[in-house]
């Protein structure tokens, strides 16, 4: 099963420009979560954070006690081993094929023999459908099939923590189809602890147990799927709709003036919509079912009281088929 992945009031920033700040969430173990944002908001910032790749001048990431923030070095070594990192141009070496690509991390950090490595190749190639292509040179393969040969690299090491950058940048509709399904294929088979960073919209409406959102240097907020779902937070609202009339601009965030013009202009003074509310995908046909679920289900229904009305009857509603099935 993942870890849980514990972040208190992180801060960071580049020089004089502050990227984000106090960002406080919890990423519970086991399941699937998608931070979004506009572009330029910090996201892949974040997550180079999380593994202790850039280090943020104030915060925590607490993970099985070691702060990767601020841990001696060795601990945080160690502890990085627990990730899997897919990149989002895959950085694969154009020199070496798919196998050798994806073989790397084990003859990097591990003493396994050949045939040992070639076993655990092969696995993971057929676990992202690559059976046939591992001889193979990126130069040779679609943008897709890079994507799942980069995903195939960061599972290598039975990590327990996937980290995922922007998994559908430069993909088509069907593709990102694709990727989606597969990574929630993956948390049935591994049960891994995933954050994926992306800004697109299929994906976050169907991939994540739970989601959250940076814009204007702060996290907006972080929950249970229903919570970003549903909400009527003028810059979510306007993100999930799609639309131009919000706090989002083309550059940065709107002024105040352009923000009050918008909203005289709006008719009758409505608010923007989210879209609906869709079922998250399930795993492929064959698959286990995905332990995540139920400690999800038992977690949620725990705050469900918290939670805003919108957000509650979301839950109770996608609770309700299993409900009824019940004896």
């Amino acid at each position: 099963m993942g870890i849980e992945v514990v972040v208190e009031g992180l801060t960071k920033s580049f020089g004089k420009q502050n990227i984000w700040q106090d960002v406080t969430l919890t990423l519970p173990a086991g399941e699937v979560s998608v931070m979004l944002g506009p572009s330029g908001t910090g996201k892949t910032v974040f997550l180079k954070s999380l593994i202790g790749l850039l280090k943020p001048e104030r915060g925590r990431v607490l993970i099985n006690g070691v702060d990767m923030v601020s841990s001696p070095e060795r601990d945080i070594y160690e502890t990085r081993k627990l990730f899997g990192l897919m990149f989002q141009d895959g950085a694969l070496f154009g020199s070496m094929s798919l196998f050798d690509n994806i073989a790397f991390p084990l003859r990097e950090h591990t003493r396994k023999k050949e045939w040992e490595i070639r076993r655990i190749v092969m696995e993971r190639v057929d676990m992202v459908g690559l059976l046939g292509a591992e001889e193979k040179l990126p130069g040779e393969i679609s943008g897709g099939m890079r994507k799942r040969a980069g995903l195939a690299r960061a599972l290598v090491l039975d990590p327990q923590i996937i980290l995922c950058d922007e998994p559908d940048s430069g993909l088509d509709p069907v593709r990102t189809a694709f990727i989606s399904q597969l990574l929630i294929d993956l948390n049935a088979q591994i049960d891994a602890t995933m954050l994926i960073v992306t800004h697109n919209l299929d994906i976050a409406a169907t991939v994540p147990d739970n989601m959250g959102m940076l814009f204007r240097r702060n996290l907006v907020t972080f929950g249970p799927r229903e919570v970003l779902l549903t909400s009527q937070e003028p810059v979510v609202a306007q993100f999930l709709s799609g639309r131009r009339e919000g706090p989002i601009g083309m550059s940065e965030e709107k002024d105040a003036a352009t923000l009050a013009k918008e909203q005289l202009n709006s008719p009758q003074g409505q608010g923007l919509s989210p879209r609906p509310l869709v079922a998250q995908l399930e795993p492929s046909p064959g698959l286990p079912a995905r332990r995540a679920v139920l400690r999800r289900k038992l977690r949620v229904m725990g705050m469900l009281d918290s939670l805003p009305p919108a957000a509650r009857r979301a839950v109770e509603q996608g609770m309700a088929p299993a409900q009824e099935a019940r004896p």
